[in-house]
């Protein structure tokens, strides 16, 4: 069996569409809100540190954030937190999970591109109501052959994603804006990684570069990724 690239997955969230950004706006906003009792630098040290431990309980995505605002509000006020300040920070969160969706450059125009070329699955992790929403309000769900929402990624998590739904992950390539969630798991799971960098990434999903794999490849929009299956199939 040869290694050619039969299955593509792709990320979601500042792959296909924004994201991140509106995440730092409400950052700003619950910042002001706090003004009175820390520092923005500090309360967004801590915000990060509640973040961390909240993950394994909440999950990635917007309620995760909006709960972990709420006790970051609560710990930096030593309890005092006035519950008009709560009342605004879940209106941030709400008004978060309602944001229209706004398609990232290229999206749509690649995904057409490639279609009938390729098995197209969407990997992303997050709430699922949201991103069922968000993939919904896209407009893009037709375009994919399979839609997998999962908790976390992981080389496990590929390994059986591209069995399930490709050949196998040798033969599997997943694109996205992480190197932590999207390109060094799928790289350790036998597959090509493509990094696709966009604005903020927060910092959790840090990594370092994997630039001594020969499965690595780095673009800087995804209407480069046809040019990059050009090369490596």
């Amino acid at each position: 069996m040869t290694d050619h690239v039969t299955t593509i997955g792709f990320d979601a969230d500042d792959t296909l569409w924004h994201n991140e950004r509106f995440f730092v706006l409400t950052q700003g906003m619950f910042a002001d809100l706090l003004r009175d009792h820390t520092d923005p630098d500090t309360l967004m040290d801590r915000l990060l540190e509640a973040e961390r431990r909240n993950i394994p309980h909440y999950g990635f995505g917007i309620k995760g954030f909006t709960l972990s605002m709420i006790e970051t509000a609560i710990d930096v006020t030593g309890g005092r937190v006035p519950a008009s300040v709560i009342a605004e920070i879940m209106a941030a969160g709400r008004d978060m999970l309602a944001h229209p969706v706004e398609l990232l450059p290229h999206a749509q125009e690649t995904l057409e591109s490639l279609q009938d070329h390729y098995r197209l699955v969407l990997i992303t992790k997050g709430d699922l109501l949201d991103q069922e929403r968000k993939l919904a309000e896209s407009g893009l769900r037709g375009m994919f052959s399979a839609i997998e929402i999962v908790s976390d990624k992981t080389p496990e998590v590929y390994a059986r994603i591209f069995d399930q739904h490709g050949r196998g992950p040798t033969q599997g390539l997943m694109v996205g804006n992480s190197l932590k969630s999207d390109v060094v798991p799928m790289i350790k799971a036998g597959g090509w990684g493509v990094h696709v960098p966009h604005g903020v990434t927060w910092a959790l999903e840090h990594a370092p570069t994997p630039h001594h794999s020969d499965r690595f490849k780095q673009i800087t929009q995804l209407a480069e990724l046809e040019g990059v299956l050009d090369q490596i199939t």
